[in-house]
């Protein structure tokens, strides 16, 4: 059967247009691949939002010539829990590299990414909302709500939410924390070093970006409800509170933003239709790792497809990605809910500053934890 692409990819957020240029630099003609988003690259580049790249997602970019971006780099990540014993640094030079990670804005990372996709001869359909999607044997048929229909060999879902029919069959778990976002200004900055803080509630991460901080505090909701009504002054005496003096003085804060934290992990792969990035899995921010493990994601699929784009190498790819999705949402799973579900003071709680210690000492066990952060698996 004749369709009009060989591979349409839903969503032209970082790892839908990760994608499309590995697939194109592996031998894909890019006349036959669609990349449908409802929003204009425009939009999507004026978003402010602070992410978290690891060096192997700055691989990953290097490989399609988006990188250098502007960026923060990570030197070094302290992770300790408030208020008890043990901590662990991981340290860029125990692993020889230029960094363990950036932090960039999600707008200048789809911005650059946009432009190497226009030097391309992708065919771009957008502003577009995919209405629905109909699988047949030998195609996946798409709707648009303008009314035109195009035809497929092979649907990558590649944004999160946007056919409903598969969030029915999702893997659904709600944390009762709330995450709080803002960029701050600290008035003794450690440059290079991101702390990842867990207190009685959740984790608080600072990311060193732009001479401040990215913050993403993680409470339950109502302590979330309580922090947003407060006036600036009142939140950074809150926040000093719960991170400590490490940074000196919060001197000031952009506004806040709120919004409530799951894991939401879908079935992979039908006969022809594969989800990556968030259409696959959302994680909880805990240790950052949802935009890397979905750029791992597009890695992995581009070499299969760039092969055949047939359902059995949607089948290789849901074996090859097992093992790396498995560990991350396990870890990010495991220490949300130690402090969404666990009361203040649990052994749970308590137990996490000596493992921290114990991580710190025994350096095989830290190796292994900085690397899966930093690489993951995309054999």
């Amino acid at each position: 059967m004749i369709t009009d692409f060989d591979i349409a990819i839903c969503g032209a957020g970082p790892v839908g247009l990760a994608l499309a240029l590995m697939l194109v630099k592996r031998g894909t003609p890019a006349p036959r691949i669609a990349l449908i988003d409802a929003k204009a690259p425009e939009q999507a580049a004026r978003d402010p939002r602070s992410i978290a790249l690891s060096y192997g997602s700055r691989q990953i970019l290097e490989e399609v010539g988006t990188w250098p971006i502007a960026a923060d780099a990570i030197h070094q990540i302290h992770v300790s829990r408030r208020g008890h014993f043990g901590r662990t640094l991981i340290d860029r030079d125990d692993y020889r590299l230029p960094a363990l990670g950036y932090v960039a804005r999600y707008g200048t990372l789809v911005a650059a990414l946009s432009a190497a996709v226009r030097q391309t001869s992708v065919t771009a359909i957008r502003p577009a909302h995919v209405t629905s999607s109909a699988e047949r044997d030998e195609c996946v048929e798409l709707r648009l709500a303008d009314g035109r229909i195009f035809t497929t060999r092979i649907m990558v879902q590649a944004e999160g939410g946007v056919f409903s029919e598969q969030s029915a069959r999702a893997v659904h778990r709600d944390y009762d924390q709330t995450a709080i976002i803002a960029q701050v200004s600290v008035g003794a900055p450690l440059m290079h070093r991101a702390f990842e803080r867990f207190t009685e509630e959740g984790p608080l991460a600072l990311l060193p970006q732009e001479n401040g901080y990215a913050m993403v505090w993680c409470v339950r909701p109502p302590t979330a409800s309580r922090l947003y009504a407060l006036t600036d002054t009142e939140f950074l005496r809150e926040l000093v509170h719960a991170f400590g003096s490490r940074l000196g003085r919060f001197t000031g804060i952009t506004p806040r933003a709120t919004y409530p934290l799951g894991l939401n992990a879908r079935p992979a792969v039908s006969a022809r239709t594969v989800a990556i990035g968030n259409a696959a899995q959302t994680l909880h921010p805990v240790a950052g790792q949802g935009l890397n493990l979905g750029l791992r994601d597009a890695a992995v699929l581009a070499r299969l497809l760039a092969r055949s784009a047939n359902p059995d190498m949607l089948q290789r790819f849901a074996a090859a990605r097992q093992s790396d999705r498995s560990i991350t949402i396990t870890l990010t799973d495991t220490l949300a809910r130690v402090f969404a579900n666990a009361p203040d003071g649990a052994m749970s709680q308590a137990a996490l500053g000596f493992s921290l210690a114990l991580i710190d000492t025994i350096k095989p066990a830290k190796r292994l934890l900085a690397e899966q952060m930093m690489f993951g698996r995309r054999s």
